[in-house]
């Protein structure tokens, strides 16, 4: 099996290393990563300019690093290694829940992977001034490969682990809603900036995947590339049919 990791913190995040470590233990690993951090870029794609992909130290990985964006290394490191069998995103120094999804460029790399017909899996872990504990967490992350890569076998996955698991919990995606305030301040040089920040409203949904994260669980969240509101278009054919 050919597994092939990315991932949006750049080719030198901790997370990255940790994910490759335990990886390899499922088949033969390659680390294609943005040659600086790319948090919270989406699901971009470089077409205005070529790419380059070059060979990294990342101790005796095969590693790679791509000028480009998650979702680059991705496609790039499909085309160039050929026959990859799934796609690690991760994992991400910070977590990737509810509506952070529409924005990760963690999990736009395991969303590409399903574009180019392959299985994806983002993983993300609670960070707050320190890495995580990483050693901690690799038999939890053993676990979560054993299920995804040879038992399960979702197409999509988003993968969000506690600082300290009591077990895994299959979740849906948590739409609690965000004050979205923006922080008006100035620079050295007394030039107007913005910080965009946002703040949580309303508590998280039992059974989501922020909750089972705040409850200890390691959520397990399915996802699908098809964002059609299948009610809203069957109203919206009994109301006005075409």
């Amino acid at each position: 099996m050919r597994i092939l990791i990315a991932n949006d913190d750049g080719i030198y995040s901790p997370g990255l290393r940790a994910l490759a470590d335990v990886a390899r233990r499922f088949g033969e690993v390659r680390i294609v990563a943005p040659d600086v951090e790319q948090s919270s870029m989406g699901h971009a794609i470089t077409h205005s300019r070529p790419l380059t992909i070059r060979a990294t130290a990342i101790g005796d990985h095969a590693a790679f690093r791509v000028n480009g964006t998650p979702a680059d290394c991705v496609t790039v490191g499909v085309a160039d290694w050929g026959n990859v069998d799934v796609v690690l995103s991760g994992i991400n120094l910070g977590t990737n829940l509810g509506n952070s999804i529409w924005h990760s460029g963690t999990l736009a790399a395991a969303k590409q992977a399903p574009l180019l017909g392959l299985r994806g899996i983002a993983l993300s872990s609670p960070t707050a001034d320190d890495p995580p504990d990483f050693a901690a967490l690799t038999p939890w992350i053993d676990q979560v490969l054993d299920l995804l890569i040879m038992h399960d076998r979702c197409p999509l996955v988003n993968v969000n682990f506690p600082t300290v698991p009591r077990g895994m919990r299959w979740t849906r995606q948590s739409v609690r809603h965000y004050d979205g305030r923006v922080v008006p301040g100035h620079d050295p040089r007394g030039r107007p900036h913005f910080w965009i920040t946002t703040v949580p409203l309303e508590p998280p949904e039992e059974g989501t995947d922020r909750w089972a994260v705040e409850q200890g669980w390691i959520s397990l969240t399915p996802l699908r590339l098809d964002l059609t509101d299948e009610t809203a278009l069957a109203e919206a054919e009994r109301r006005n049919p075409t």
